[in-house]
C-alpha cells in the first residue's frame, strides 16, 4: 500500500498488485479500493493493478468542506495517483462514478491514457431527469448527514440496481454492503453533493467526447436503467467504442458478473495491445440494413 499526497494535500489510499502494464481502477460512489478484488485476481498474474480509495472514502482522507470536492479533484486525483507510482499511460477501469472519472481522463488527459472501460456510467445524464436526479442527490446527502452512513447502507445497498446482486451472490451482496455502511456519512454526503450533484452529464459532452480517439470499452447491465441509453449514446460517440450490455444484470456489474467482466476486460486489453481496436468503419453508421440508396 501508499499513501498518495494530491497536490491540494489530501492523502489517498493506493494499493498495487501484479507487474506489467498498468490498469488503473476507478470505483463507484458504493465502492472503494476492496470493490475491485474480484478484477485484481484476475488480472495481477498479467498487469500491474492500481486500486485506490477516492477522497472522502477511507483509509483515505475525508476533507469535512464540500468545496474540497468536485469531477476536476477527482480527475486531478486520478493523475495524482499515476504521478505517485511513477506511471505514464495506463488502461483505467472505471465504474459508474469512476466511469464518469475516466471519460474526464480522456477529454483532459488523452497522453495518461492507453484505453478506456466505461461500466454502469451515465446515472442521472438523462436530459429530462436532470432536476429528478439532482433532487436524488441532495436528498441523499440530507439522509447521510441525519441518520449516519450505516443506516443509510441499508436501504441503499437494496435499491432497484444493487438487488440483482443479492439475488445472484448473498454473499458477495453482504460483503459489498458490509463495505459501504463502513464509509464516512461526511465523505459520502460531500461527494453526493459537490461531486455527484455537479458532474456535467454526459449528453453535454458529446461533441468532446467525440474527439476522443482512445480505445474503449463500454459496458453495462440491462437491468441498470439509468445507464442503458448513455451507454447505447457512448458507443455512438466514441469513435474506437465497444459495448457490452450483459443480462439479468444491475449496476454492479463487476461484483455481479465477475467471470464475463473479467474476460471481457482481458480480451479487450489484449486486442488493443495487438493493435485490433481501431475506429468504427464510417460504412456501419446509419439506419439503413442493405447499404443500398433509394
Amino acid at each position: 500500500m501508499v499513501m498518495v499526497r494530491t497536490p491540494d494535500g489530501v492523502n489517498l489510499y493506493a494499493e498495487e498488485h501484479g507487474s506489467g502494464t498498468p490498469v488503473l481502477f476507478i470505483h463507484e460512489f458504493a465502492g472503494d479500493h476492496r470493490s475491485w478484488a474480484p478484477q485484481v485476481g484476475a488480472l495481477a498474474t498479467r498487469y500491474r493493478c492500481i486500486t485506490y480509495s477516492a477522497r472522502g472514502y477511507p483509509p483515505s482522507d475525508v476533507p469535512e468542506d464540500p468545496a474540497d470536492y468536485s469531477q476536476r479533484h477527482a480527475v486531478a486525483d486520478a493523475i495524482a495517483v499515476l504521478d505517485a507510482l511513477e506511471v505514464d499511460r495506463a488502461h483505467v477501469v472505471g465504474l459508474s462514478m469512476g466511469g464518469f472519472c475516466t471519460l474526464h481522463l480522456g477529454l483532459e488527459h488523452p497522453e495518461r491514457v492507453r484505453s478506456m472501460v466505461v461500466a454502469a456510467c451515465g446515472w442521472g445524464s438523462a436530459p429530462d431527469r436532470r432536476s429528478e436526479f439532482r433532487a436524488e442527490c441532495e436528498h441523499l446527502a440530507d439522509s447521510l448527514r441525519a441518520e449516519g452512513m450505516a443506516k443509510v447502507a441499508e436501504r441503499y445497498a437494496l435499491g432497484p440496481t444493487r438487488v440483482q446482486l443479492a439475488g445472484k451472490d448473498p454473499l458477495g451482496w453482504r460483503r459489498f454492503a458490509g463495505q459501504l455502511a463502513e464509509h464516512s456519512a461526511v465523505g459520502s454526503a460531500n461527494t453526493q453533493l459537490s461531486v455527484q450533484r455537479e458532474r456535467p452529464p454526459l449528453y453535454e459532452l458529446a461533441d468532446r467526447l467525440a474527439g476522443v480517439d482512445l480505445p474503449a470499452l463500454v459496458i453495462a447491465g440491462d437491468e441498470d436503467e439509468g445507464c442503458l441509453e448513455p451507454g447505447l449514446m457512448l458507443k455512438r460517440t466514441l469513435p474506437r467504442s465497444g459495448l457490452l450490455v450483459l443480462p439479468k444484470t444491475g449496476h454492479t456489474v463487476n461484483l455481479e458478473e465477475p467471470d464475463a467482466f473479467n474476460r471481457a476486460i482481458l480480451e479487450f486489453l489484449a486486442a488493443v495491445e495487438a493493435g485490433r481496436w481501431g475506429r468504427r468503419d464510417p460504412r456501419a453508421r446509419g439506419l439503413s440494413s442493405t447499404g443500398l440508396e433509394r
